[in-house]
């Protein structure tokens, strides 16, 4: 890979991790808020890949399975607290959060 590539690749990973930085903060529900940090993990392990393809190291490979497997634990975290939010509030905003006791 040259370095013209490796560059193309991380600013299409800064994009990803930007999109999904502005999902997080501008959206309300908590379900479009999790698809929006699925997004933004998905910049870093692209960033890891192409930068282990540039150096000819399969390290970039291995934080790849790490991120996916931070990305499934955070699925499995935030939609237990959606139901619980759901369940609590009947409603899917993020701000419900702050009235929920016990």
């Amino acid at each position: 890979m040259s370095g013209a590539a490796l560059t193309g690749m991380m600013i299409i990973a800064a994009g990803l991790f930007a999109a999904g930085l502005f999902g997080v903060l501008a959206r309300r529900g908590i379900l479009f808020q999790l698809i929006a940090l699925e997004v933004a993990l998905s910049g870093p392990a692209l960033a890891f890949i192409a930068a282990g393809a540039y150096h000819g190291e399969a390290d970039g490979q291995g934080m790849f399975v790490l991120t996916l497997t931070l990305a499934a634990a955070e699925v499995a975290v935030g939609l237990a607290l959606f139901l619980r939010i759901r369940r609590a509030k009947g409603s899917d905003d993020s701000d419900a959060v702050s009235g929920l006791k016990g």
